[in-house]
């Protein structure tokens, strides 16, 4: 991964945002002949002044003094009209490469395994798509050309000033090499705290993100004090890495105007000098005082400009560090086809975490078209089978079969394609029901969904609300029933007319009226497919052609639900413990 060193101009990370910049080269050529014309003119304008006042202030003529302020208006509407494209382009730019960039970033985090998830706060994700990229956008907008044409003024001003007098010049520039000084120290000082602004505003999101998601559990639990107390620790964190910054800022910018008034103090003292012995003319004095305005206002600006692009440096650190992680499942199958739904799992081991196995040697066989059901205590190892079915992790031992093939000879999109997940946690974005369903797929009708919802037994609710398929659920369904995020759940699966479904829990969370409905929802479902239930009420897969017993990431029995109470082993006590009286 890219790091961003001690310099304030990374050319390893800059080339790398350069990249995302090329597609608009054409604009970025425009937009940096005009900072050169910028850069120029800006120049005119003192040098025109002090020959108006050397040819026809002192001879007394008002008509060439009229043509030349004249010109110096044209020059000054040009000058504007340059100034607007140019900062046109340059934000334009940014833009372009910011809506590139983050594209490219979501689409990566989108591919990664969801053990990234598990390790990673959401928050600090958020950050590097939306701030973090934001700060890359104000390289083009702000920093580069702004920081080029700075320049450029000031290599044309002080050649300008060296041919209308190289002895007023150097006096002008004695305070010069003090100016450099402050700069490198204010640019080591700024780059740290810009650095630890970063790291803090990271931290806020993550802490806001997580919190707000959790407001029931901080409310529930009266946590409202604690937690407030340790945002604003975290705030107070984020306020003085910035507080650092504006030291800096408060140091530098009158140590500028000290250093700007000094030089103008010279420039006087010899100027008039000069022009009491005919030495300089008033109009080079003038225009020499114009000058040094002009000297110290991009120098002042170039700090402000390189700070820009640092924390644009800093910000690409931080996006092309996530863009460098290899967090992505192995997609190097080709198969996109052939997926009926037989499923073997063949001497498999998986772990989170190194090598410590949640799954131990698992073996066993899901026939195509069969339910088959897993039961255990938790922590057996029953999600972690659907985690692999989907490839959502990686295991580290064995292999898995979908009709006699690997797992790993078939396209990842194909596979999840293939197969549908109803968790117990539905998850509901803020949007209308039928797009919550289609999850804006333009190949799913409306048509398909009234059918679907028909069939699964949801329609009944759904049109009793406001807008039917059209109602806002609002922020994960907040304005829905468990069960009734549930079935919109089942919905969802069904019009996606899997191969394999997958339940995950899917009943032990709702109420008796919405465990019948639901039930009757996973007997539609279920019908001439292969499914996998996992279940804690074993009332729900008394059914299931087959139901495998797990504990401690074994099977420890499997059989029909009659053939497994015969056993009166593992199952026949978590079946008595449910049921007895």
């Amino acid at each position: 991964m890219a790091q961003v060193t001690g310099n304030a101009f990374d050319m390893g990370l800059f080339g790398r945002v350069m990249e995302y910049a090329k597609p608009y080269m054409r604009v970025f050529y425009l937009a940096l002949f005009l900072t050169i014309v910028l850069a120029a003119l800006g120049v005119a304008r003192p040098w025109l002044i002090g020959k108006a006042i050397d040819i026809y202030v002192i001879n007394d003529d008002p008509k060439g003094l009229l043509y030349l302020t004249l010109l110096v208006v044209g020059i000054l509407m040009l000058e504007a009209v340059a100034q607007f494209y140019q900062t046109y382009y340059s934000n334009w730019i940014g833009q372009s490469v910011t809506i590139d960039l983050r594209s490219r970033l979501f689409s990566h985090i989108t591919a990664f395994k969801l053990k990234y998830f598990d390790k990673t706060a959401v928050g600090t994700v958020v950050t590097r798509c939306v701030s973090d990229i934001e700060t890359i956008s104000a390289i083009f907008s702000q920093g580069l050309l702004n920081i080029l044409g700075e320049l450029l003024k000031l290599i044309v001003v002080i050649a300008v000033m060296f041919a209308i007098s190289w002895q007023l010049t150097l006096y002008s520039l004695v305070p010069i090499p003090f100016l450099v000084l402050a700069m490198v120290v204010f640019k080591n000082s700024i780059k740290k705290s810009f650095q630890q602004v970063r790291t803090q505003v990271s931290r806020l999101n993550a802490f806001v993100q997580e919190h707000i998601t959790g407001m029931s559990i901080v409310q529930v639990f009266n946590r409202e004090k604690e937690e407030k107390d340790k945002f604003i620790e975290i705030n107070r964190s984020h306020r003085k890495a910035h507080i650092r910054s504006i030291w800096a800022y408060s140091v530098f910018f009158p140590v500028v105007e000290i250093l700007s008034a000094v030089s103008l103090a010279l420039l006087v003292w010899w100027g008039v000098g000069g022009v009491i012995e005919d030495k300089v003319t008033q109009g080079d004095l003038v225009a020499f005082i114009l000058f040094i305005y002009m000297l110290y206002r991009p120098i002042r600006q170039l700090a402000d400009r390189f700070n820009v692009l640092q924390m644009g440096m800093v910000g690409s650190e931080r996006v092309f560090g996530m863009l460098d992680i290899d967090e992505r499942i192995e997609d190097e199958g080709n198969l996109k086809t052939g997926i009926r739904g037989n499923i073997r799992f063949e001497n498999v081991s998986f772990a989170y975490v190194d090598e410590d196995y949640i799954l131990k040697d698992l073996s066993f066989e899901v026939e195509e078209g069969q339910t088959v059901a897993f039961v255990g205590a938790t922590g057996a190892g029953k999600s972690s089978v659907i985690n692999l079915i989907n490839r959502f992790y990686e295991f580290q031992k064995g292999d898995i079969y979908f009709d006699g093939k690997s797992i790993r000879d078939y396209d990842v999109s194909y596979l999840r394609s293939q197969v549908a997940v109803v968790l117990q946690d539905v998850f509901l974005f803020s949007d209308t029901i039928a797009n919550n369903i289609t999850l804006n797929n333009p190949d799913i009708s409306r048509e398909a969904v009234e059918k679907a919802a028909e069939a699964v037994g949801a329609a009944g609710f759904i049109e009793k609300m406001p807008g039917a398929y059209d109602y806002d659920v609002m922020e994960r369904g907040g304005m829905l029933s468990v069960g009734q995020r549930q079935l919109i759940s089942f919905i969802r699966a069904y019009v996606y007319e899997p191969n394999i479904l997958i339940l995950d829990e899917a009943t032990s969370s709702v109420d008796t009226e919405s465990e019948i409905l639901i039930q009757n929802a996973i007997d539609k479902l279920t019908e001439n497919r292969t499914s996998i239930v996992i279940a804690h009420r074993l009332s729900t897969i008394q059914k299931a052609d087959k139901i495998i017993v797990m504990d401690k990431g074994r099977i420890v029995e499997q059989g029909s639900h009659q053939e497994l109470l015969d056993m009166e082993g593992a199952y026949k006590e978590l079946f008595d413990l449910q049921f007895k009286e």
